[in-house]
């Protein structure tokens, strides 16, 4: 069920930080993203985790949420994926437990992600959230990935190399590194943080009971993902002419191609090795791509679908009478998204939870974007046919009226 939690505000890009000890987010992204680690004592001062370990433990049970339990001993180290309906116990020593978006079922976990909005919602991926025993890790490892490392309960000591030597132990069910060289050793605290760019190595072990880490990831995709993306894309552009539905792309100025042309061969001689493809037709086919638009717009819509998609474990909640704007938007309160929605906009396309509609046919909605929030004075001025289409998400649970 929604919980009204306070919208986080935008970070200002100008101003020191605690957060990231000190600098601003445009000299953290200057500086050090993607480029170096770097420790922040004390990022959130007396930082409480917004669930407490019991709670994780709940969520790994849960068949929707995506959990594994990592254990090392006399046997080396064993892999096991969720739900989980028991645990070792808390005696247990050398067990860690993750569990990934937390944020999708927790309106305080979700907050607390979105202090990190100085970087783009495209990037942003979920908080995952450890819980171990002493001793307990993942072992020395890379990803290709930034991460921030936040330190909810306990203490974990991070040791941290940037070597270049990246060979993993082969067999194991972990990609562990065959020899780990840190360089740097630290022991975090509750509120202190570390960040890692991606292929930084580094190993985390729990040091005594009760240890919780929070990591807020954020999603790399490849260039065999972009590409393949891209096509798809273009796929359905093709798809979209032969239906007769020009306004695939959100808005009537983004037609598909017309390839309705027949491939001729007139003219062409006989042939004594009928089995060989034609050259004619090979080249026809080379020919056709140069009418397949690959342009902003495409590449655009292929990425906002695909990063405002959700993954299963998403659920929304609608209210049992949800409020029809259209009818009349009260006098006090504000619209907020929910916790799980993702919404994004680029020119004229709106992105939603992976469908799309014209942003033109949506006025006003980047702020929404953008603060994940409207106040009742702000959702007035939209136009009608935005109202209407609020209302649709209102009934969907993928917004909320907070009074």
């Amino acid at each position: 069920m929604h919980t009204p939690t306070p919208a986080p505000a935008i970070p200002d890009i100008d101003r020191p930080t605690p957060l990231l000890g000190g600098l601003t987010p445009q000299e953290f992204m200057r500086d050090y993203w993607q480029k170096k680690p770097l420790l922040v004592r004390q990022a959130i001062p007396g930082f409480r985790p917004p669930v407490t370990i019991r709670d994780v433990q709940t969520l790994a049970r849960r068949e929707e949420v995506e959990s594994r339990l990592i254990t090392h001993g006399e046997r080396g180290w064993s892999l096991k994926h969720g739900p989980f309906r028991r645990l070792p116990p808390a005696t247990q020593p050398n067990w860690t437990l993750l569990v990934q978006s937390v944020d999708l079922h927790d309106d305080a976990s979700a907050a607390l992600m979105r202090q990190f909005r100085f970087i783009s919602d495209a990037r942003l991926d979920d908080l995952m959230i450890s819980i171990a025993t002493d001793g307990g890790g993942v072992g020395p490892h890379y990803d290709s990935y930034d991460v921030f490392l936040l330190q909810g309960h306990g203490r974990r000591r991070w040791r941290t190399s940037r070597q270049a030597d990246r060979a993993l132990v082969p067999g194991l069910p972990l990609k562990i590194l065959a020899d780990f060289q840190p360089d740097a050793d630290d022991v975090l605290e509750p509120g202190d943080m570390l960040y890692l760019p991606p292929h930084v190595c580094h190993d985390g072990v729990a040091i005594g009971n009760d240890c919780m880490t929070l990591s807020i990831g954020f999603r790399v995709p490849s260039q065999a993902t972009l590409a393949r993306g891209l096509l798809e894309a273009a796929a359905d552009q093709i798809s979209a002419q032969h239906l007769g539905d020009p306004g695939l792309y959100g808005h009537p100025c983004l037609p598909g191609p017309d390839l309705a042309a027949l491939y001729t061969d007139a003219g062409a001689p006989a042939t004594r090795t009928p089995a060989a493809l034609p050259d004619s037709l090979v080249r026809a086919t080379l020919d056709t791509l140069s009418r397949i638009r690959l342009d902003h717009a495409v590449a655009a819509r292929f990425l906002g679908q695909w990063l405002t998609s959700l993954p299963d474990s998403a659920l929304f909640d609608p209210a049992d009478e949800p409020l029809s704007l259209s009818a009349g938007v009260p006098a006090a309160g504000r619209l907020v998204l929910d916790r799980c929605t993702r919404l994004m906009y680029c020119d004229r396309q709106l992105f939603i939870n992976g469908e799309v509609a014209p942003l033109a046919a949506a006025p006003g909605l980047e702020a929404l974007a953008d603060q994940r929030a409207l106040e009742a004075d702000a959702v007035r001025r939209l136009a009608p046919g935005t109202l209407a289409l609020l209302d649709e998400w209102l009934a969907e649970g993928w917004l909320h009226w907070e009074a």
